[in-house]
């Protein structure tokens, strides 16, 4: 599995751009990949993915970066090469994925992924429904958002503004808490694993 994050310059898969990829091996996180882009003249760049992404719109449009379309060829290489193409994350099939077929398809790319993701909010909310017994729901929709996907494993979310790599240790780190009830990634190791998911039958 190769976990997954990209930051956007919105939420529209159709007019918003990729500027950074940020993805690792979870078998062996120390194998990773960072990049980034400067996004298509024509992308739209939305108010709200400034503020969580802390950038300007002159640092997204920097001619001096690499294209967006050599982005995603360096980023489909390295994926390439490991030959492990389901990629799991937050949101990643409504999100990541669905960003990334779209580009591919405007610059002509060969799509290295497979249909099926691994979803960390479905996971989050399988093992919470098997420890307790019920869905984390509110309002008739999942609460299992990646800030109670945390708080459930025994983590913090530090982060400031978005970072792809860090977004995926943060997810990868859930992942092995989730599955195995083990911390992962060396950094995370102050967080104690939250002791029901150590106690709990491991997938």
């Amino acid at each position: 599995m190769i976990i997954l994050d990209i930051e956007t310059t919105g939420i529209d898969f159709n007019k918003c751009g990729i500027w950074q990829i940020g993805a690792l091996d979870f078998y062996n996180p120390e194998n990773y990949f960072l990049e980034e882009a400067r996004i298509d003249d024509e992308d739209l760049i939305e108010e709200g993915a400034l503020k969580i992404n802390g950038k300007i719109e002159q640092e997204l449009r920097d001619p001096k970066k690499q294209s967006q379309k050599q982005l995603l060829e360096n980023f489909f290489e390295w994926i390439n090469e490991h030959k492990d193409y389901y990629p799991g994350g937050e949101n990643i099939g409504t999100f990541d994925w669905i960003f990334l077929k779209e580009k591919s398809e405007k610059y002509e790319l060969k799509f290295p992924f497979r249909a099926r993701v691994f979803d960390l909010q479905a996971v989050s909310q399988t093992r919470y429904h098997q420890i307790f017994g019920k869905l984390l729901i509110k309002d008739g929709k999942s609460d299992m958002g990646l800030a109670q996907t945390l708080e459930f494993c025994g983590l913090k979310d530090l982060r400031g503004f978005h970072n792809a790599l860090e977004d995926c240790k943060l997810e990868a780190e859930a992942f092995s808490r989730l599955l195995y009830g083990k911390n992962l990634i060396p950094e995370f190791s102050k967080f104690p694993v939250s002791e029901y998911l150590k106690k709990e039958k491991k997938w």
